[in-house]
């Protein structure tokens, strides 16, 4: 709250009024807080708006000016106890009767007597748990704050930043933070760190803001942003609510302009929905209001740093040696596999250290909607898909990536993940000569996968039989590995599974290996076993007959 006192220059007349709203205007209009009657007022004369740092005032007369202690502004503040503001003939003080908020207010309301009962120390710990929250409350709001006034000084220097490397645009725009926290130092609460502040102004304009530090976190393996201050982060498996909050819906909309921009993609009102990545390879999705009743979410699936191997797969308990053994054999031996599984459930990662197993000497094409594939071999080609412009034109889809790869002489395809009738030309290409091509898709058993691929392959637009469709299908796909994520975070290959062709037009599929689950530990972990199945499949008996060396005891049950 602060009080407004407007006189006249000679003194003969004089009001004053309180102001409990964040803002409030000065002129002859009768919509505002006090009408000032004279000729050289405009009817909206002057604002005056409260901020953390004091109360400011704006020229919005519009030519008629304002000044405070005879110097012409457009905007200023804090306003001083004795600045005298020059508008249309009149002065006007302001008094600030706001209360002061700090650190130390913090520490006072947790002053507790010293006592050992349980009930003071459950009551100590909610207290410190308020405090920290209260904490970060305030540098959120003081961010906003010092954010809104780094943009109005970048828009008065005129600043361009196009131009300019990353690292002069965090330098730039840091000494103008640095200028900002200086004038508002006196006002900043006791203990409030300035450099942290700073960095989460600076990541906000420049990074990926209250996502940099989660990012920067080697334990969190997604992180999902529900509202601008509603963060959920995936750790070990599970999901926990982050303490770390954008401060505004327009920054989570920054920071998603800043992901979408680099890569030619956009977001809007028209095109409220996208898929991009980061640097580093992560995957992102975003969407947006309408369609986000919050406000915008991200959701964000971590690249690893490092690029995971076979053993890692072993060393995790995600599938056991004689498992691994068999899928090196499949992929080097031009098998061509779809990996099947739910969403989360690590299809990405699994067809990741399958591309391992590819020969060296190879031609790989890699097609995507978001490049996430990263493969060892030297000669690779990586395609992605490109959405439609603003105009709705110039978009291409992976089923014509996979036809055009089709003319591009690839030893290898793989598809990161088929949804529709990119299907039928996987189908076709593994039917024609592409032998040991890879691809994932969404399903919750090799079962379902197969139904799924006919389902795909419909959503082609050809009108085909089903009849003709599982034939292609038998004779396409020949081992299907399923992928799942457990109820305790875990993700494991489930099954292993041969198509073995086609009988009373049903495709025919054996398992080769399955996962076990047995029952849960004290900690609530899944434990299980692998087990071979006994059955040997068809290929391999084939190989054998070729004069391959192959390992038979690794099917044994």
């Amino acid at each position: 709250m602060f009080e407004i006192t407007v006189s006249s220059k000679d003194g003969k007349w004089q009001d004053s009024v309180r102001c409990g709203a964040d803002s409030c205007e000065l002129g002859r209009s009768r919509d505002v807080i006090l009408r000032v009657r004279g000729w050289k007022v405009a009817p909206k004369h002057l604002r005056f708006e409260k901020e953390l740092s004091g109360v400011f005032v704006l020229d919005i007369s519009r030519g008629s000016g304002v000044t405070v202690n005879g110097k012409t502004i457009e905007r200023h503040g804090p306003l001083a106890e004795g600045d005298e503001i020059g508008f249309g003939g009149f002065i006007a003080t302001v008094t600030d009767h706001s209360p002061a908020e700090g650190a130390d207010g913090l520490r006072d309301d947790l002053d507790l007597e010293p006592d050992i009962s349980e009930t003071t120390v459950l009551g100590t710990l909610a207290a410190g748990a308020d405090q920290q929250e209260r904490l970060r409350s305030e540098y959120m709001t003081w961010a906003k704050y010092v954010h809104k006034e780094l943009v109005r000084q970048m828009d008065l220097k005129r600043m361009h930043t196009d131009t300019l490397s990353d690292e002069d645009v965090r330098s730039q725009l840091g000494d103008i933070i640095e200028t900002v926290l200086q004038s508002i130092g006196h006002k900043l609460p006791q203990g409030m760190d300035k450099s942290r502040l700073k960095k989460i102004v600076l990541d906000e304009t420049v990074g990926l803001g209250a996502l940099e530090q989660l990012l920067d976190d080697p334990s969190v393996t997604e992180v999902m942003v529900n509202a601008f201050d509603d963060i959920y982060i995936e750790r070990d498996g599970q999901l926990i609510r982050s303490p770390v909050t954008f401060t505004s819906d327009e920054a989570v909309m920054a920071t998603i302009e800043r992901i979408v921009s680099p890569l030619g993609r956009r977001i809007d009102e028209s095109s409220p929905m996208v898929d991009a990545r980061l640097r580093d390879g992560s995957r992102v999705n975003a969407i947006i209001p309408p369609l986000a009743l919050r406000g915008p979410c991200i959701t964000i699936r971590k690249f690893s740093e490092k690029k995971l191997t076979d053993r890692d797969l072993i060393r995790y308990g995600s599938a056991n040696e004689a498992m691994v053994t068999f899928m090196r054999m499949c992929v080097e031996q031009r098998s061509n596999i779809i990996v099947s599984g739910g969403t989360g459930s690590g299809k990405t990662t699994l067809l990741n250290i399958l591309s391992n197993f590819i020969p060296m000497e190879d031609r790989v094409i890699t097609v995507e909607d978001a490049a996430e594939l990263r493969l060892v071999q030297p000669h690779v080609v990586s395609l992605e898909a490109r959405p439609a412009n603003m105009e709705g034109k110039g978009q291409v889809t992976i089923r014509e990536l996979v036809k055009n790869c089709l003319r591009m002489r690839p030893d290898r395809i793989v598809v990161g993940e088929c949804r529709g009738g990119e299907a039928l030309d996987m189908l076709q290409a593994m039917n024609t000569g592409h032998d040991g091509s890879l691809t994932t898709a969404h399903a919750n058993s090799p079962r379902d996968m197969l139904r799924r691929l006919e389902v795909m392959v419909l959503m082609a637009g050809m009108d085909l039989p089903v009849s003709a469709i599982r034939e292609q299908v038998a004779s396409a796909v020949d081992i299907v590995i399923q992928q799942t994520r457990f109820g305790d975070g875990s993700r494991r290959v489930s099954c292993v599974s041969e198509v073995t062709g086609i009988e009373s037009n049903t495709i025919q599929l054996t398992d080769i290996f399955r996962y076990q689950q047995t029952g849960f530990d004290e900690n609530g972990k899944v434990v299980g076993h692998y087990a071979a199945t006994g059955v040997v499949p068809a290929f391999y008996e084939e190989l054998r007959s070729r004069g391959v060396t192959v390992d038979m005891s690794i099917f044994q049950s």
